[in-house]
């Protein structure tokens, strides 16, 4: 199956802590980088989602939020460090290419953000993921 979500990062399920409704299913990225995706307890079944398994954290570029340095007092759980590689502004919206110990994540965001924030080519970064908009895929 071929998907449009940019972002798909290796990784391999260290545990699964089940609710009632979602799961929150933390994750080993290839560089030793841990993500958490909060997921429906449907999908963890039906994905046999356990520890051990090779799976893909997936995450749209919409939902990737940047910001230029360490934030205190926030929720989102995933926090990955990097620099912008390529930056293209548009009218309305900005394409970030972010280089990661994992590859490359794209973040969409408006360009008046983009512009804010003073980024360039080279600036350090710090995306933002929010677990639950990191979905996962079995390999196999």
């Amino acid at each position: 199956m071929t998907l449009s979500i940019r972002n798909q990062l290796s990784a391999t399920v260290i545990s699964v802590t089940a609710g009632e409704v979602m799961a929150t299913v933390d994750v080993r990225l290839v560089s030793g980088r841990e993500l958490t995706a909060a997921v429906t307890m449907d999908a963890v079944r039906e994905l046999g989602l356990a520890e051990g398994s090779a799976v893909r954290a997936l995450i749209k570029s919409t939902e990737v939020a940047l910001a230029t340095g360490p934030v205190a007092g926030l929720s989102i759980r995933n926090r990955i460090p990097g620099t912008v590689s390529e930056l293209v502004i548009g009218g309305a919206m900005a394409g970030v290419k972010v280089i990661v110990d994992d590859g490359v994540l794209t973040a969409a965001i408006t360009a008046d953000a983009a512009q804010e924030l003073g980024l360039r080519i080279g600036s350090p970064v710090v995306a933002l993921l929010k677990a639950t908009e990191v979905s996962l895929a079995t390999i196999g």
